[in-house]
């Protein structure tokens, strides 16, 4: 069982920037391809950034490349999402998970709280 536990969201003007950071607890051994996935109000949740296990290998959506850069951390298992030139449609409740398919971005079934980033002026 993996615990999920992401936090750095806030409310930012257009053209700004946040920084999140998940933790994904409960593996002392396993080092886990880990993702950021996103859901807006009244839309499915969707793929945003995946990096792999040793961080040599991230992907991207279309729509945050440029703008969005994923890494991990010195911590086990923590991954971060550096996001720039935000935009009132990146709203949205941000989600980390393990990915289990760098093709095709599965994520595991379980997911944390997320956290909610708001971008308005």
């Amino acid at each position: 069982q993996v615990q999920l536990v992401e936090s750095g969201g806030g409310l930012v003007q257009p053209g700004g920037s946040l920084r999140l950071s998940c933790v994904a607890s409960g593996s002392t051994s396993q080092t886990y391809t880990l993702g950021w996935y996103r859901q807006a109000p009244g839309k499915e949740r969707e793929f945003v950034a995946v990096i792999s296990r040793s961080g040599s290998i991230t992907k991207y959506a279309d729509f945050v490349k440029g703008r969005f850069t994923i890494s991990r951390g010195n911590v086990k298992n923590a991954v971060y999402l550096q996001m720039n030139s935000l935009k009132p449609e990146d709203t949205a409740v941000y989600y980390c998970n393990v990915v289990e398919n760098l093709q095709t971005f599965d994520p595991w079934d379980s997911w944390g709280q997320g956290t909610q980033v708001t971008v308005s002026s």
